[in-house]
């Protein structure tokens, strides 16, 4: 079973961390990694850009409405994720609870089943 581990930024309470805890951060991010791929849980994970430039583009009739800014107005914003496959739900909250920012006070990382997966060599015929 194929699981996103979202990870959600909140900037105030990133800015009151100290260095040692932002080190802390970035190490275990590393340590993460080693230990997904040794176990064959990793599939990949990416860090997004800061929320302050995105672009939104929402559905409408005429021509799409772009707009800049993040979609909702929240302290929290999706930074990055990593996307993994084990055997249960468990094991991903597992996983999950090893990412280093669930450390710290006001940042969270999201568990949610892929129902759905395709990727850039499979041809997924879509019903």
């Amino acid at each position: 079973m194929k699981y996103l581990l979202a990870m959600y930024l909140n900037p105030d309470v990133m800015a009151k961390l100290s260095e040692r805890d932002m080190d802390a951060i970035t190490t275990g991010h590393g340590e993460f990694i080693r230990t997904i791929r040794e176990s064959g849980e990793m599939i990949s994970t990416q860090a997004l850009g800061p929320a302050g430039e995105t672009t939104v583009v929402r559905g409408r009739p005429g021509p799409p409405a772009v707009t800049d800014g993040p979609f909702l107005e929240t302290k929290e914003f999706l930074a990055g994720y990593y996307l993994v496959e084990c055997v249960s739900r468990e094991r991903a909250v597992e996983l999950a609870a090893m990412i280093p920012d669930t450390a710290f006070d006001g940042l969270g990382v999201e568990v949610r089943e892929v129902v759905f997966f395709a990727d850039a060599e499979a041809e997924v015929p879509m019903a």
